[in-house]
């Protein structure tokens, strides 16, 4: 086999075995459906949730998740780390936990260079939290400043964090300016007041 073809063969089992957990850019699609209602969760805890923006994520052609931020009107986009949120993530494909944890921890660390101390211990954090997930299963992230985060499987949660910084990383990775995503953090943001 060439070199080329190799490499072409090699990218390719990547892209299928990584479905969206890779290094390399990741495109992606909007979200062209009716909005959906709130879970329970993110009713008790934003009161009056209103849907943000959503998007449909995809990698080298495969889905990976539809993405949806909810708030509690109104909600101003550069503010959006001083305001309660929430953040759902619907898979569309099958994902192990611990690769969750690592993509995550690898996004947290673009976003500004994260101490030793704290790569061991999130990654830990996170490789306790994250749950296995399968094809239509969501998981959720609901925000409060200052405070940390509450992370939750299926409606279930899976623990809080109580650490404010970690928890404005964990957001930061769909919603940041320094997002690998822009497009994303850009539909997420839609309805958002300037």
């Amino acid at each position: 086999m060439t070199t080329r073809r190799v490499a072409l063969l090699l990218g390719a089992r990547m892209a299928v075995a990584s479905a969206g957990l890779g290094h390399l850019s990741l495109a992606s699609a909007d979200v062209n459906r009716t909005p959906q209602q709130p879970s329970a969760s993110l009713q008790a805890a934003l009161r009056t949730p209103r849907l943000v923006g959503q998007h449909r994520l995809t990698y080298w052609g495969f889905e990976v998740y539809d993405a949806s931020l909810w708030a509690s009107a109104p909600f101003a986009a550069p503010d959006w780390h001083k305001q309660v949120l929430g953040l759902e993530l619907r898979y569309l494909r099958d994902f192990k936990g611990t690769d969750l944890a690592q993509r995550a921890l690898d996004e947290m660390q673009g976003q500004r260079p994260l101490s030793p101390t704290q790569l061991q211990s999130w990654l830990a954090t996170l490789q306790t939290l994250m749950p296995n997930v399968r094809a239509g299963e969501s998981i959720t992230a609901i925000y409060s400043p200052d405070q940390g985060m509450q992370l939750l499987h299926q409606d279930r949660l899976l623990g809080e964090l109580r650490d404010a910084e970690f928890a404005r990383r964990f957001l930061g990775i769909w919603l940041a300016t320094e997002t690998s995503q822009r497009q994303l953090r850009q539909n997420l943001l839609a309805a958002a007041r300037p």
